[in-house]
């Protein structure tokens, strides 16, 4: 007994001393490496195409109103530092995800560590209180669910957010036990403004910190307005941010042509939104507490039927009022509660998406959850102590076997999560296995296996696809490319006309029938122009190059392409004008310059051609066509010896 008591004692100094304020942060730090240490070779996924590998706007970080002219400017800011890092080496990016989340946990362990010292529940959780705040934050780094916004790239946008979300609050945090409050509400003010400029959630922080100031801080309502009226002013003002981005105006606006979120979103009305919700909220609680499988696109199904909606309607609502209650009761576990709630508000409310589920919306969300999971543990130990006659010792010790074991197990199940972000084919195979029904995840598995060159399995893939949904566009539009992919390789290969002609033929009716239901797809429009030009059909390929270019002015392959098959017709000054601008989009693509220099060399504008080649060499010095035309020109122009 005397060995429990001595055990006991050094745990509790362990708990309040000095060691515990280095080590505990420690093992936080190390948890997330190890639970992540294999992430670090995935690839570019889903929306990672559109958002990082083809943004151009995070190509240079000067002059940076370029970089910040986007809706999240703060996100594509990071981006645009990693690029400068290390280009498009995905390395560097999961790198910077990481430092994201383990920084969010630190935030997370000092917010649950402090509020356990506050004044109402100090004498109650001063032993206990790092120990706590250290297994809620433990476990949310190391949980699985986390992994969508810490492995799949471009949902930095989450943790990102979700960083400065928890730093405005811990801000305030700070605040209500420092003398000089002032440069801590300034700082939570300028958290709040970096966090709208990451995502649009962040515009319910400034009523979380209300909600916060509330229940632990203030006895009053007017308590907190007197003293307080500046930050919750400041905090309001943050949303600016998101009106100067156009964030509010997307999502508020009825009256847009495209959309994916939004009351301009009309493939699923508010209401049926709405009812469609209560059925993802209790499956995110379901993933909370039990994260497998996980998937990356659940292509959840619309609620349309009152016996979809009532199990999960009524486990919801439950829940909602026992929050509110507590609420109004100022208890603490209404904040949590709160917390869960309002942050999933702009994604799990009336707003129309077209993806209802996704497992980073509870990036944040997630710590209610984990927080609310230890504490309610402890009670549940504590009342246990007293009927068992355990000492503080063999409690200490078996709540820490409890959370090391529930750790190693989240920790494990989240780096064996991370090898299917390995690339893009593996993990669309496993959304396919888990979503057979899911049209977007057969297409897109398509599509990686077309840029991996597999084309028979690519062509397989997208025609079941097309089972499901015939009127699927990209569906269409990839198998339009992998069957004229195919016919051309044939060729290569000296197989047949006829074969080769064959699926050349069923590729162009899938192109022209992406372009029946979306006219304005320039890709299909460009990629239809050059399969045109191949089979010497000029003018239509053209046409088809004019109007991808109409659709997207900015379309550099379209201005390439189109570039080429004038000067191949001898148009060379047309040529020359659209080869310039394709220059002028993108200045550092070697083949663009390379092409340019053969229209001047055309033209016989010798001086022009070989400052293109050159240029062409200086981007791509191994560019040996560009080096033999280089060396004729000069040669043409009499000047041999001229480098």
């Amino acid at each position: 007994m005397g060995t429990r008591k001595g055990v006991g004692t050094t745990m509790q100094r362990l708990d309040r001393g000095h060691v515990a304020r280095v080590l505990l942060p420690v093992l936080i730090i190390g948890a997330g490496v190890a639970a992540y240490f294999n992430s670090f070779d995935g690839s570019f996924v889903l929306d990672d195409g559109r958002y990082i590998e083809n943004n151009l706007r995070i190509r240079q970080l000067w002059p940076p109103l370029d970089v910040l002219s986007g809706r999240r400017p703060v996100l594509d800011l990071s981006l645009a530092i990693n690029y400068a890092i290390g280009e498009l080496h995905v390395g560097s990016y999961h790198a910077f995800n990481l430092l994201i989340h383990i920084l969010a946990a630190l935030t997370l362990y000092g917010i649950v560590r402090r509020t356990l010292l506050l004044k109402p529940y100090r004498d109650r959780f001063v032993l206990s209180s790092r120990s706590l705040a250290l297994s809620a934050a433990l476990l949310w780094t190391v949980h699985p669910l986390n992994t969508q916004s810490v492995t799949y790239l471009i949902q930095r946008s989450e943790s990102l957010m979700g960083l400065f979300y928890l730093l405005t609050l811990y801000c305030v945090i700070r605040a209500a036990d420092e003398s000089r409050q002032v440069r801590w509400y300034v700082a939570a003010v300028v958290c709040c403004a970096l966090g709208m400029g990451s995502k649009g959630v962040m515009v319910t922080a400034p009523v979380m910190v209300l909600l916060y100031d509330r229940v632990f801080i203030s006895k009053s309502s007017v308590e907190i307005f007197r003293r307080r009226w500046g930050l919750y002013l400041g905090l309001a003002a943050t949303s600016s941010v998101l009106w100067v981005g156009g964030v509010m105006q997307g999502v508020l606006s009825s009256s847009k042509k495209v959309a994916t979120v939004g009351f301009s979103f009309k493939d699923i009305t508010p209401p049926e939104y709405a009812m469609t919700q209560f059925g993802v909220l209790v499956k995110y609680l379901e993933l909370s507490l039990w994260p497998y499988p996980l998937c990356l696109d659940y292509a959840w199904p619309v609620a349309r039927s009152a016996e979809t909606v009532v199990v999960p309607a009524i486990i919801i609502a439950a829940l909602f009022i026992a929050v509110v209650w507590a609420l109004i009761r100022n208890r603490w576990w209404g904040f949590v509660g709160a917390w869960f709630f309002l942050i999933l508000a702009p994604t799990s409310s009336i707003i129309p998406i077209r993806d209802p589920l996704f497992e980073h919306r509870m990036y944040l969300p997630l710590a209610a959850v984990m927080v609310l999971t230890v504490i309610g543990a402890h009670r549940f130990f504590q009342s246990l102590a007293g009927r068992w006659l355990l000492t503080d010792a063999m409690r200490t010790v078996i709540a820490f076997a409890l959370v090391g074991a529930a750790a190693v197990s989240l920790g494990l199940v989240t780096a064996r999560r991370n090898e299917d972000y390995e690339n893009a084919v593996m993990m669309w195979q496993d959304v396919v296995a888990k979503r057979p029904r899911n049209v977007r995840a057969r297409y897109n598995l398509g599509t990686g296996l077309l840029d991996a060159n597999e084309l028979d399995r690519a062509i397989e893939t997208l025609r079941q696809a097309l089972l499901i949904d015939p009127l699927s566009l990209e569906a269409h539009y990839n198998l339009g490319k992998a069957l004229c992919r195919k016919g051309e390789a044939l060729s290569r290969q000296g197989r047949g006309t006829e074969t080769t002609g064959r699926y050349i033929e069923e590729g162009t009716k899938h192109y022209l029938e992406a372009l029946r239901i979306n006219p304005e797809l320039a890709k299909a429009h460009s990629d239809l122009g050059n399969v045109l030009a191949r089979a010497g059909r000029f003018e239509e390929a053209i046409a088809h190059y004019r109007e991808a270019i109409r659709v997207q002015p900015d379309y550099v392959q379209a201005h390439y392409n189109l570039g080429s098959v004038l000067l191949n017709l001898s148009e060379t000054d047309e040529a020359i004008e659209v080869l310039r601008h394709a220059v002028r989009l993108s200045p550092e693509t070697a083949r663009i310059h390379f092409a340019l220099g053969n229209a001047y060399a055309k033209q016989r504008n010798i001086e022009e051609a070989v400052k293109e080649y050159n240029e062409t060499l200086q981007i791509q010095p191994g560019h040996d066509g560009a080096r033999r035309a280089r060396d004729a020109a000069l040669t043409q122009q009499h000047h041999p010896d001229e480098p």
